[in-house]
């Protein structure tokens, strides 16, 4: 008798424990939307990967492809140079134990050191994150070279007029490439927050146009993929018929003859729209073909694909002067931040474009540098460490 007793407790235990969890998930599902609950309980965390899962325009490799020439002797860094970063300062022990699937060197167009982990290829593209930012970034110059876009100046109510109500009149092209909108979007991993939402949503446009204010533009920096999903709605409101897959296919795909394939991914089937903060996926050697394009102040082969002004605009110190810079990146007790490209140094004049779990393009005009760093996660490195392992390395090139 005393175990059919417990054996109904059991049962009763368990039954309220079925109900309180589908009850959280009734909960999320409509505060979050099923689309999300469903990404993350199908995929879990965003990954390098996710172009696989989700809806995407494809890139197309260029019938004319560039491609970089290889040195006849492959560079060496002394292991005195590198041995804070652990493994004995070997490059390639540091690379293999900090979870890597890709680490390129060039000065120039000439590859200098480049090896492949975990079953990554030349060819094999994966998702940058937030790389893709500065991806975005080029675009909207494009745009405004191309005459879309008025200027860094422009109001964005005059592409998204939806959300004048909300105070974004006084928000410009400006204040969304350097973060300092002044929205109170705010960046964490809360499932039910909106930033998780917006990595999943099939409803990109609706969710961008809830977003509100809590401060004057230009107040405050802070980090936010919102404001860059914002530059990406009024970038595909001002292309008209073409999509920013189409517009980055023909002003910068082609143009500087990329290698492979790529993925851009999208909200939904159809119509979609891209996912600009984060959601590109690309082979390492045409990421590199970017950071050459800055190395030469915007031209490519003869042609002035962006101007060296925008370059300069996009890298240069003191776009936000007074800014509140995460502690991550803090050196002297300030920090800068251009057009969605992180400055390394307020001196050196290196750059770089940085994505979740370790995704970097470095870019050091100095040494006539470039190194794309991918991997499935940064591994015990933090990012501020990546970059000054790619500064000491770049301290080695001749």
């Amino acid at each position: 008798m005393s175990g059919l007793v417990t054996r109904k407790r059991a049962f009763l235990v368990l039954g309220v424990v079925v109900s309180v969890i589908l009850a959280i998930l009734a909960v999320w599902t409509v505060l979050a939307g099923p689309a999300t609950v469903f990404g993350i309980l199908r995929y879990g965390d965003t990954s390098i990967d996710d172009f696989t899962h989700y809806p995407g325009r494809q890139l197309h490799a260029s019938v004319s492809p560039f491609r970089f020439t290889r040195s006849d002797s492959e560079l060496v860094i002394p292991a005195t140079a590198l041995s804070r970063f652990g493994s004995e300062g070997d490059l390639q022990r540091i690379l293999e134990t900090n979870d890597s699937i890709v680490f390129l060197i060039l000065q120039g167009n000439t590859i200098l050191y480049e090896r492949y982990f975990q079953g990554h290829t030349p060819s094999s593209i994966s998702q940058v994150f937030s790389m893709s930012k500065s991806f975005t970034s080029v675009l909207i110059g494009m745009a405004i070279e191309d005459g879309y876009i008025t200027g860094v100046d422009q109001a964005i109510t005059d592409f998204v007029p939806e959300l004048a109500p909300e105070g974004f009149e006084r928000v410009t092209i400006r204040h969304l490439l350097t973060m300092t909108s002044g929205s109170s979007y705010v960046e964490n991993d809360n499932p039910i927050g909106e930033h998780v939402i917006l990595n999943f949503t099939t409803q990109l446009e609706e969710q961008i146009l809830t977003f509100t204010m809590e401060r004057e533009p230009g107040e405050l920096f802070r980090y936010k993929s919102g404001d860059n999903a914002l530059l990406g709605l009024a970038l595909d409101r001002a292309l008209g018929a073409e999509t920013i897959t189409d517009y980055a296919q023909r002003r910068l795909w082609t143009p500087l003859g990329m290698e492979d394939d790529g993925v851009w991914t999208i909200d939904h089937q159809g119509d979609g729209l891209e996912r600009t903060w984060c959601c590109l996926a690309i082979s390492a050697r045409d990421i590199a073909k970017l950071g050459l394009l800055f190395l030469n102040q915007g031209a490519w082969n003869g042609q002035q694909l962006i101007s060296a002004d925008w370059v300069t605009q996009s890298t240069g110190v003191g776009q936000i002067p007074e800014a509140d810079w995460p502690d991550e990146y803090r050196t002297d007790g300030s920090w800068n931040y251009g057009y969605q490209w992180w400055l390394a140094s307020q001196d050196e004049g290196d750059f770089f474009a940085e994505g979740k779990d370790g995704q970097f393009l470095y870019v050091n005009p100095d040494a006539n540098l470039i190194i794309v760093r991918l991997g499935w996660s940064r591994g015990t490195l933090r990012s501020g460490e990546w970059i000054e392992l790619f500064q000491a390395i770049a301290d080695q090139v001749p």
